[in-house]
């Protein structure tokens, strides 16, 4: 229930909520705070993280913030509340430098979303609580948490090399490289328990940093 969330969870939660009505009111506020490959090469490194509490419209709000509210809470009962900030806030820079990296040369290329910060806590949940169940829409059976975690990985990869929808997939796969990283980082006990999970969500993450500019892109 609401009344029994992280404090954190709860800040950074009206935080989005606060920035992104202003966003919403003022398109002026918005652009400033966007991230925008051509800002960021003048030196604007600030949109790097502004960008994470900018939302397009409520429905985009909304998903981001329903899953943070998810699994931000499985990760702050199974770490400390430090290590959650530092893997929300590592995950979303982490997404922006990815989006970065791959979109350097569209100097017109933008986004908003706490999608890559989102993206790391969910990796970090799956990691810290392997045995979780997930239920998707149109799949009848719970999946694994580290089934979503490499669907999730293959599929946002697919979508940047296809350019599947108005998504930035690039800040997802940024944002669940960090979070996986920070996580076995912050929590090294996992190589003792979860070694197997660790080795399942390492390998496309590892083809993806070996391979991905080598992928063909639509």
């Amino acid at each position: 229930m609401i009344e029994n969330i992280n404090k954190a969870i709860l800040l950074l939660m009206i935080a989005n909520v606060l920035i992104s009505m202003k966003g919403f009111k003022e398109y002026s506020f918005l652009d400033k705070y966007k991230f925008q490959v051509s800002r960021i090469l003048s030196g604007e490194k600030i949109r790097m993280l502004t960008s994470g509490f900018l939302h397009v419209d409520w429905l985009h709000l909304g998903l981001n913030m329903y899953a943070l509210y998810l699994f931000g809470d499985i990760v702050t009962q199974r770490t400390s509340t430090s290590n959650f900030l530092i893997i929300y806030f590592g995950s979303l820079l982490a997404g922006s430098l990815y989006s970065f990296k791959e979109h350097k040369k569209e100097p017109y290329y933008s986004a908003v979303g706490a999608s890559g910060a989102v993206s790391g806590t969910i990796f970090s949940a799956i990691l810290l609580n392997p045995g979780m169940k997930l239920y998707l829409l149109f799949i009848p059976i719970p999946i694994p948490g580290y089934i979503f975690g490499i669907g999730y990985i293959l599929y946002s990869i697919y979508g940047l090399k296809n350019q599947v929808g108005n998504v930035g997939h690039s800040a997802h796969l940024g944002g669940a490289i960090g979070g996986f990283i920070l996580t076995i980082i912050l929590n090294s006990y996992l190589f003792t328990y979860n070694l197997a999970t660790i080795i399942l969500l390492a390998v496309p993450i590892i083809f993806l940093l070996v391979f991905g500019d080598k992928l063909p892109k639509k």
